[in-house]
């Protein structure tokens, strides 16, 4: 298939088959009539695509997006849209929060990036989490109980997570979590316009509706329980306190009292204590929380008739809120973000940053702060700065550039660290948790670990090591050696479950010598599994295959500068059904079979065939008969998603 003119004059078409420089055509004849020397013939080897290798919750992207465009078919009693969420949520449980605020590393490392834009997948997952909610999808029954109980101490993404793996293997819980309500970073460290509370409340009840999960909320374990209370009750304790302290600025003057963290400072907003801020607003960051902060200060705006309200920094603390205002009593505040890093180079979403600037946020980068200049009262009142360069991976303020930010209020947002007063045992000397490679903590039989405590990181991350945590004390609770872990550590496709999901299960094996398992049902014919093993580079698919096709974007409700006041109406508008399909079509089914026929329709000598109707599912679309194959490897090389491999023979 040839590019059209109009493809090749379009500025986004990055997939090119051949090289500068490269003008010599290669004849596929000399390798058809060579190729019976070698003795190769194809088999059909699983491997796992990169932006599930690059989802730190490890899940099964390519499967869930197959079935949402209709290539994989769900059971008979099932829905496609509630198949895809049952494969979700295999590995995540918080589908319609993550599609949202989740930054995606997953579609960095998609495949298609080296054919036009990576696919949607964050839409797609927000897609599937909001259809679960509007059809009150919920999860299978839980098993019986197995008589064991754990203490979850948190409720955020890591501790919900954890239990909600735990119960899914018969295993009763209690969540501990000192706030009136779980959700911990997502409820409480997340604006309600990008986390609707609707969705977080609906999906964290879905999880204790499986039973035996209790709750014990405004209980902080080793002020209200102690450790020794929790051993004594439970048969396994998982940690997943998360990271609730912000770090303070490393600068002289930086303990003024109008000095707060982006952590306390978001919670006060999202507990509704803090209603206003005052007129001038400095944050210094440049990650997600960072814009988190900037973005609600410009809604909050000041008051408008320029009188003082409760002092900031005694809102934040807890120990006053403001009164109810207005949008009309509200005034534009002047927001300042500042940056160590350039803007291509911070560490939050480029389409956040966008967001903040649109809003009215002014963004200085590549500067750092030096000083917290003071009042007469010992209040700040600039931060002082200087234009910065990265030596030794230390910023160094460079000579001759400072100048004086005004700042009524001033919001450090450069990390999270944990807070283990009371669990002084447990601190690894830098506010954190240590856990070996089971996130088991070393040294203390019974104890689990995940989340935040660990190292901070995203909410996808806590997510994930739960999942992990959850099995390994399932293994300890059952008294079973720990397995190791794979090296692709993800929630992958299995072919058998498949096969028996499809009432295709291999015959049992009687275990007699056979020759020719090709003709035989005991055995799955021509197939490898090396998922465990092999992430799939874009360099093993024939991407040749697939022609441009733009990525199909949310639509986003982004106030400008002048409207940003008051607005906490959530930004983000879901795909529907049809945009849902299109959007995942567009997945390249990376290392399994998509069901493109090229293997069937390419083969000179008619020798891969489309396995019957009544024995195909996915994985097992297409055959091979070894009496007509050449070894020509031609359907290896017109396979897009690298599927076939010329691996049986010498």
């Amino acid at each position: 298939m040839s590019t059209s003119r109009d493809d090749m004059q379009n500025p986004k078409l990055t997939f090119r088959k051949f090289r500068n420089g490269d003008h010599d055509w290669h004849s596929w004849q000399e390798k058809i009539f060579e190729a019976d020397h070698s003795h190769k013939c194809p088999t059909y080897v699983l491997r796992t695509p990169p932006c599930q290798g690059g989802c730190p919750a490890g899940e099964e992207i390519r499967g869930y997006l197959q079935i949402v465009r209709g290539i994989e078919k769900p059971p008979a009693d099932m829905s496609p849209q509630e198949y895809a969420f049952r494969r979700l949520t295999d590995a995540n449980p918080f589908p319609s929060v993550m599609g949202r605020v989740c930054p995606a590393p997953c579609q960095d490392a998609c495949n298609r990036n080296d054919v036009d834009d990576f696919v949607g997948i964050n839409a797609v997952e927000q897609y599937i989490g909001d259809t679960a909610i509007r059809e009150n999808f919920a999860y299978p029954a839980a098993p019986a109980l197995s008589g064991k109980k754990v203490a979850v101490i948190g409720g955020g993404p890591a501790g919900l997570s954890a239990a909600y793996h735990l119960r899914r293997r018969g295993h009763a819980s209690t969540i501990f979590d000192d706030h009136e309500e779980l959700g911990g970073m997502m409820r409480y460290g997340i604006p309600r316009y990008r986390t609707p509370r609707e969705a977080l409340d609906r999906e964290i009840q879905r999880i204790l509706d499986l039973g035996d999960i209790e709750v014990r909320t405004g209980t902080r374990v080793g002020r209200d329980v102690s450790i020794a209370e929790l051993e004594k009750e439970f048969d396994a304790i998982v940690w997943a306190l998360g990271c609730q302290t912000g770090r303070a600025l490393p600068v002289p003057g930086a303990d003024a009292p109008n000095c707060v963290t982006g952590v306390k400072f978001l919670e006060a907003f999202n507990t509704d204590r803090m209603k206003v801020v005052p007129p001038k607003v400095v944050c210094v960051g440049g990650g997600d929380t960072s814009i988190d902060v900037v973005s609600v200060a410009r809604r909050l705006g000041c008051l408008k008739d320029g009188s003082s309200p409760e002092l900031p920094e005694r809102v934040v603390a807890g120990l006053a809120e403001h009164a109810p205002v207005a949008d009309d009593a509200r005034a534009p505040v002047d927001v300042t973000l500042t940056s160590l890093f350039p803007k291509s180079q911070m560490t939050a979403a480029e389409h956040e940053v966008h967001d903040a600037e649109r809003e009215g946020v002014k963004i200085l980068d590549g500067v750092m702060p030096l000083e917290v200049l003071l009042d007469a009262n010992g209040r700040a009142r600039a931060l002082k700065m200087a234009q910065c360069e990265m030596v030794d991976n230390r910023p160094v303020p460079k000579e001759g550039t400072e100048f004086e930010l005004e700042c009524d209020l001033i919001v450090s947002a450069i990390g999270q660290g944990g807070d283990l007063s009371g669990l002084d045992d447990l601190n690894n000397g830098r506010g954190l948790i240590d856990a070996d490679k089971f996130y088991q903590v070393p040294d203390r039989p019974r104890h689990f670990v995940a989340g935040d405590i660990i190292r901070p990181h995203l909410l996808t991350t806590a997510i994930g090591q739960a999942s992990i945590a959850a099995e390994t004390i399932d293994q300890f609770l059952r008294n079973l050696e720990m397995e190791k872990r794979p090296k692709v550590d993800k929630h992958r496709f299995n072919l058998l479950s498949k096969l028996h999901e499809a009432g295709l299960d291999p015959e049992e094996y009687d275990h007699e010598q056979k020759w020719g398992t090709s003709s035989s049902n005991f055995a799955v014919h021509n197939f490898e599994d090396r998922s465990a093993h092999e992430i799939i580079k874009s360099s093993k698919l024939f991407l040749g295959h697939f022609p441009y096709e733009a990525r199909l974007k949310r639509e986003e409700i982004g106030p400008g500068a002048d409207e940003v006041i008051g607005h906490f109406m959530e930004r983000m508008v879901g795909l529907d059904d049809e945009r849902a399909k299109k959007e995942a079509g567009r997945c390249m089914s990376c290392g399994l079979c998509f069901e493109c026929d090229n293997c069937v329709i390419y083969c000179p000598q008619d020798a891969v065939f489309r396995v019957k109707k009544n024995q195909s599912t996915t994985g097992r679309y297409v055959d091979t008969d070894y009496t007509r194959c050449i070894g020509c490897h031609i359907c290896a090389d017109v396979c897009p998603t690298g599927y076939i491999d010329m691996a049986l023979g010498e």
